[in-house]
């Protein structure tokens, strides 16, 4: 039997499933799979953690340096973010130039981070116009199950928030400090299946989803963020019934990343 008819199959049990509220892995429609964080995975990284959402895991490694600020922003350091995606973490990734997945989920991850302003990066700025610290944000995906976009979000936070200042390294002071996280937005992905809208999903729910929106709250409760993504369409009342729901799971899962 090809892989399409098989994904086809699958894709019908799924979509079935969906329409009594049932997921083929026993979840209800809001829940999602077992969360780990795991910091200071990377011993030589200046920050670093694994994260897990059932069996998608993602690593991601802080990497702090001297640099120079932009000129249009000459009293503020620089955060850059990157995503890989390793072939070995699924049969759907490929060696070569950067996959659009690995693209997208680069870019949605740093838009939370920046929109929520989880560093101020104008603390970063060493002497204006000519010195500041540079951030790296690298997360590589090792597993692939689903949902990539929550577990590289998290595998983030929580490496920022046990990220350190090599000062002493650089010559820039007498001594490392911690790097100051201000606020600390999470990233939740909703796929709809038919009528119903789940979160965390698999990575067959993904293929067999007419939609996918991600909402990225911070611990205030603000919406700092969206990403619409797949074909298919949501109405005003599913956007606010997801963003209600981001919230609550945003509660529970910042608490992960905070404290590990």
């Amino acid at each position: 039997m090809s892989d399409e008819v098989t994904a086809e199959i699958v894709t019908t049990h799924i979509l079935d499933l969906a329409r009594g509220g049932r997921r083929v892995d026993g979840r209800g429609p809001d829940d999602y799979r077992p969360i780990t964080v795991e910091p200071g995975f990377v011993t030589t990284a200046d920050g670093s953690a694994l994260a897990r959402i059932g069996d998608t895991a993602v690593v991601c490694g802080i990497k702090l340096e001297p640099g120079k600020p932009f000129p249009d922003t000459p009293n503020a350091g620089v955060l850059t973010t990157n995503a890989e995606l390793v072939p070995l973490s699924s049969p759907t990734f490929e060696p070569g130039p950067p996959h659009p997945r690995a693209i997208e989920v680069s870019r949605v991850v740093d838009r939370a981070i920046r929109a929520a302003e989880t560093i101020d990066l104008t603390k970063l700025c060493v002497t204006p116009a000519e010195k500041c610290w540079t951030c790296f944000v690298d997360m590589h995906v090792i597993d692939h199950s689903g949902n990539i976009i929550d577990t590289a979000s998290l595998a983030a936070l929580a490496a920022l928030s046990h990220a350190t200042l090599p000062s002493k390294r650089f010559g820039i002071g007498d001594a490392d400090t911690p790097l100051a996280v201000q606020h600390y937005p999470v990233e939740c992905t909703f796929t709809r299946l038919g009528d119903t809208i789940v979160v965390d999903p698999t990575f067959d729910e993904e293929r067999a989803g007419q939609g996918r929106l991600t909402v990225a709250t911070d611990e205030e409760g603000r919406v700092v963020a969206m990403q619409k993504g797949l074909v298919g369409a949501f109405s005003p009342d599913d956007v606010k019934s997801v963003v209600d729901r981001a919230v609550a799971h945003g509660e529970r899962i910042r608490a992960l990343a905070r404290e590990g």
